[in-house]
């Protein structure tokens, strides 16, 4: 309705207009070829203005037609490139969906449509490399590696494909040139840390953590913890040869995971080897308190070398006190108990942890008591037995393999801080055969050595 009333109204002020002019007073005289003519001048200025719009739709005419060859190649090269984009843009959902092959097959009909498109030569190259075309996906990702804007994603592609066929030098190559280029690459500073902590070169390791700027409390977490298993590690390594430089790595992980139970072992044993054995009591009193792991509680116990199996007993009552609070702490009175012939004291301890929830670690120290105690071997491999069928007890884990000693890296994957204090889910070994007969003499039986056979590290690998 109102787009009726103002077209009303503007025809109405056009013929206004035009009646205006036509009105006006005075004629116009105009002299061509001998022909003379003298309209009135409203007439003339309306056969003007005709004239006027006749020659612009001319014009227009003369111009399209000329134009009309440009044209139909700038609408060829508009539905080319829309073909070219659909033809990408299917390549990418093939390559997602599992079909390298038609991948492949859309990717060059995008190429070839979008010649100069960097991301079809890209999606090609991709496409060679899912369907196992090595050599077609190296040439492609060299070609695009000559170019600034895809050197990355080329050198991304390379590194791929040198994992894939197993070349791990080729691979690290690739990331430390993409390094080079993009400091921030994730996943190439990744790949050039795990080497170094593969080869363990744990100095060069650090440093790159070191430079990293986490963000938030998360991230910030994260690269402390990496830190301090680094340091540990290094601590680890230089334990033997340089003690002093080792007691200094493990004393700055432990200032970045002030709980971390491998920092805190190496530091402890430099120390008594270096006749600090109050300091290290010390240190393994408070991660003692904060873990209640045993390695901490038997190393304490040996704290002061060369003392008697009853004052290393004295010396664990020093940190657990009694009811012990846990099983692992029963266990590490218990040990000290039996190395020192108190039978009862080691059957007390371990009595709330015989039910359902026994344990091989806790079967193993009863099956100790019952022959160094009475000598009564049926009671012994009866002990044994259930410890067979028993639940086993905390160890130091990683990728299934279990280790007697926490280690740095996994040896299977490789991966950093991979072992964990926890349960082994699973075993790689099969548990030994029992013995014929059990020593009766107590003495004979090794504190260090458990009657119950558990699978070390090597036998698992």
């Amino acid at each position: 309705m109102i787009r009726l009333a103002l077209w009303i109204i503007g025809s109405l002020v056009v013929a206004a207009i035009a009646a205006w002019l036509m009105a006006l007073p005075g004629t116009l005289t105009l002299e061509l070829a001998g022909y003379r003519m003298q309209p009135r001048l409203g007439t003339a200025v309306v056969l003007l203005l005709l004239a006027a719009a006749l020659v612009i739709l001319v014009w227009a005419l003369v111009r399209r037609i000329i134009g009309a060859p440009r044209a139909m190649a700038r609408r060829r090269a508009v539905r080319r490139r829309e073909q070219g984009v659909e033809a990408l843009s299917d390549a990418v959902i093939a390559l997602q969906s599992g079909d390298p092959a038609r991948a492949r097959l859309l990717a060059r009909e995008a190429q070839a449509r979008l010649p100069d498109n960097s991301a079809a030569k890209l999606l090609e190259a991709r496409a060679d490399l899912a369907v196992g075309d090595m050599p077609a996906a190296r040439e492609h990702y060299r070609a695009l590696i000559a170019s600034d804007k895809t050197a990355l994603a080329a050198l991304t592609g390379l590194y791929d494909q040198a994992r894939a066929q197993q070349r791990p030098e080729a691979a690290l190559t690739f990331a430390r040139k993409a390094m080079s280029l993009s400091p921030e690459s994730g996943w190439a500073a990744e790949a050039v840390f795990d080497d170094l902590v593969q080869r363990g070169q744990w100095a060069e390791a650090v440093a790159m953590v070191n430079g990293e700027a986490p963000s938030g409390r998360e991230g910030r977490a994260k690269k402390r913890r990496r830190q301090a298993v680094i340091e540990t590690a290094r601590a680890r390594q230089s334990e033997t040869s340089q003690p002093l430089m080792a007691l200094e790595h493990a004393l700055t992980a432990l200032k970045l995971l002030p709980d971390f139970v491998p920092a805190a072992l190496i530091a402890a044993r430099i120390q008594i080897s270096q006749g600090e054995s109050r300091k290290a009591m010390s240190l393994l009193r408070r991660i003692w308190r904060a873990t209640g792991h045993p390695d901490v509680a038997a190393l304490y116990t040996h704290a002061q070398p060369g003392a008697s199996a009853v004052d290393r007993l004295k010396r664990v009552r020093e940190i657990i006190d009694m009811p012990p609070e846990h099983r692992a702490a029963a266990m590490a009175m218990a040990r000290a108990a039996v190395d020192a012939y108190d039978w009862p004291l080691a059957r007390d301890v371990l009595m709330p942890y015989v039910g359902p929830d026994l344990t091989q670690g806790v079967a193993s120290l009863m099956a100790e008591i019952e022959a160094g105690e009475s000598g009564d071997q049926g009671k012994a491999r009866e002990w044994l037995a259930r410890g067979l069928r028993a639940a086993r007890d905390p160890a130091w884990t990683a990728d299934g393999l279990v280790s007697d000693e926490w280690e740095p890296i996994s040896p299977v994957t490789g991966k950093l801080d991979a072992f964990e204090w926890k349960v082994p889910v699973t075993s790689n070994a099969r548990p030994a055969s029992l013995p014929p007969a059990l020593p009766v003499e107590p003495a004979e039986l090794s504190p260090k050595t458990p009657a119950l056979p558990l699978a070390s590290a090597e036998n698992q690998q």
